[in-house]
């Protein structure tokens, strides 16, 4: 590890630099401030820090607000959380499945392991709609259905994306942007899935779903944040906690103030020369004074945030189940996720001979679940434990609370024209900086939101930085080839396609492994329903014509447990080779089709060409 000295306090220049917000992306950028020879103030509104990644505590037991992994491809991310926590830094085990129709199913989705898990019937729709979904997709992908329909399939959408996804963001999924999805589920399809299950995973990539380990700090990423505001103050850049911002005065393209409402009431008013905020972008457009326009304060006040609050129950059980955490897309539930803190770090809990579990619903501010009172809450949660046979409620002993506002930006329609509007008008304040999750509106993983951080702090000495222009790039969220090593991932802007790129990028091509694996478990599956089928109900002896015939192209094929196991294996390398097969000769189809269109219009383009010349 590579040590990253923070300057001493007295070698440090005075500076009017105020940091509102004193989660990840707020300390980040403290921190790389305390590193270049900059001291700042921070300003957070709670009474601890960390955000949304802070790690709560009742009576003994920790225990953390969602759920924070820490995994990155940035090697200066990585390396400032060994520098901070070193040897609290543990490496874990990651397990965490889906629970559907009472059962549990790998996370991320293993097909093999969902396929078996659904039953026969189940599968062969699932395996069908993805051949669908591969042969006939759909033409847009404006929203998060036609987004992992076209990758999954739409059945595999309804099982195991549909109510998990409507339960946390508390709209129709046709009314949820195909952004989000892009973000968060990565370009991972079913048959790739397939593919690397039963083939195993080439080059040299890394998945970011597929990680199964991760690191996680002893006591919580809260002993992260915590730690680093400590180091900080000791570097001369204190934190002062409770103080909420109320305005910000600007003039000719600059901020020139801000006011501070601390926990006892008290306004205090700052002047300032750099201000970088990771509060909700609405917000900060709505503390702009003098106001912006109309259509700005609009924009700012159609910025939506989805809203969760987690239920902690002291279960007075040493083992309950084996998972960090649990999906439940169980529709007759209301809870969304559960967390089993213990399994993050065993000394999340202060007793090793009970456990803490953390059920989490999802909510908007002021709607009923928002509402209800703790112990309605916590109430609710031991029933819910019940019924899905996690816990039984007689072994929870105490509960507690903790609501999380403005935890995820939602993406509804028309939120790129909102955010776009405020950040434009923001943005117009050179000295103003928006930084993190809510800073930018945008679903921000933490090492994300930590690198907004570090490029605002480098844009204090030199604005050479576009802190809008981190985790922009799909690809960021999905894999790290090993050529790149240990280099930063950075995504850069596109440039000019040619009219070869634009024609291959509208002209998708089948992946010859993953419709041959499709065609192999659609085959091989078949195959198996039919024969076992006919030994379940003993008519091995009158198997009718069809299968009679089998034992004449597939060797070692018979009526019988065996032989349906040979044909089954038999029949997936036909189905493999059909269906890579047939992938190579639309592909070539496709290959046709694309070069007669470019050699029709380069035609045109010289012929235009041409005519403006003689005109």
């Amino acid at each position: 590890m590579t040590e990253r000295l923070l300057a001493p306090p007295e070698a440090a220049r005075d500076e009017a630099i105020a940091i509102v917000g004193a989660g990840p992306a707020g300390l980040t950028t403290a921190w790389e401030l305390a590193r270049l020879g900059r001291r700042a103030t921070l300003y957070e509104k709670d009474r601890c820090v960390g955000g949304i990644a802070q790690t709560a505590e009742y009576k003994g037991f920790r225990f953390d607000l969602g759920g924070h992994r820490f995994f990155t491809k940035v090697g200066e991310v990585q390396g400032i959380w060994e520098e901070i926590l070193g040897d609290d830094f543990l490496s874990r085990p990651r397990l965490s499945r889906i629970y559907y129709r009472q059962r549990f199913f790998d996370y991320p989705l293993k097909p093999l392991n969902a396929l078996a898990g659904l039953g026969p019937v189940e599968a062969v729709r699932i395996v069908a709609s993805y051949a669908k979904a591969r042969l006939l997709p759909s033409r847009e992908e404006r929203n998060f259905e036609q987004w992992v329909s076209n990758r999954f399939g739409r059945r595999l959408f309804e099982v195991f994306f549909k109510t998990y996804t409507e339960k946390v963001w508390g709209l129709p999924c046709e009314e949820i942007s195909a952004d989000w999805a892009a973000q968060r589920i990565q370009n991972l399809d079913l048959g790739r899935a397939i593919a690397a299950a039963l083939f195993g995973r080439s080059g040299g990539d890394v998945v970011t779903t597929l990680i199964h380990q991760f690191h996680y700090p002893r006591h919580g990423p809260g002993m992260m944040w915590e730690r680093c505001a400590e180091r900080l103050a000791v570097a001369g850049s204190p934190t002062r906690l409770e103080h909420e911002l109320v305005r910000i005065d600007h003039r000719d393209g600059r901020v020139t103030g801000i006011a501070v409402r601390d926990g006892e009431g008290r306004v205090a008013e700052r002047p300032v020369e750099h201000l970088i905020c990771s509060i909700p972008l609405g917000r900060a457009a709505e503390l702009l004074s003098p106001p912006p326009t109309a259509p700005v304060l609009a924009a700012a006040r159609g910025l939506r945030h989805r809203d969760f609050l987690t239920v902690v129950l002291i279960v007075d059980r040493a083992e309950l189940f084996p998972d960090n955490w649990i999906y439940v897309h169980e529709p007759a539930v209301r809870v969304g996720r559960i967390q089993n803190f213990k399994n993050w770090s065993p000394e999340m809990v202060p007793d090793p001979g009970r456990t803490a579990l953390g059920l989490e619903y999802f909510a908007n501010r002021g709607d009923e679940v928002w509402s209800l009172p703790d112990a309605e809450l916590v109430a609710l949660a031991k029933r819910e434990i019940e019924q899905l046979g996690l816990a039984e409620a007689a072994a929870v002993s105490d509960g507690t609370v903790v609501r999380v506002p403005y935890a995820y930006p939602v993406y509804d329609p028309g939120y790129r024209e909102r955010v776009a509007a405020v950040r434009a008008c923001l943005e117009g304040l050179a000295n103003l900086q928006m930084i993190g999750r809510n800073g930018q509106h945008r679903y921000n993983n933490q090492d994300h939101s930590m690198l907004t951080g570090i490029y605002a702090a480098r844009n204090v000495l030199e604005p050479a930085h576009d802190v809008w222009d981190v985790n922009v790039d799909e690809e960021y969220h999905e894999a790290v080839s090993a050529a790149r090593g240990g280099d930063r991932l950075t995504p850069a802007a596109a440039g000019e396609a040619t009219l070869e790129e634009l024609l291959h990028a509208h002209f998708a091509r089948f992946d010859g492994v993953a419709l041959g694996a499709a065609t192999a478990v659609t085959l091989a599956l078949l195959l198996f329903a039919a024969t076992a089928s006919v030994l379940l109900v003993g008519n091995g002896d009158h198997p009718g014509p069809m299968l009679s015939l089998l034992g004449h192209y597939f060797f070692g094929f018979e009526l019988s447990w065996r032989g349906a196991l040979v044909g089954v294996l038999e029949a997936g390398a036909l189905g493999f080779v059909l269906g890579s097969g047939l992938a190579v000769a639309i592909n070539a189809l496709i290959n046709w089709v694309e070069r007669s269109l470019q050699r029709e219009l380069e035609a045109e383009q010289k012929l235009d060409s041409l005519q403006g010349v003689t005109r």
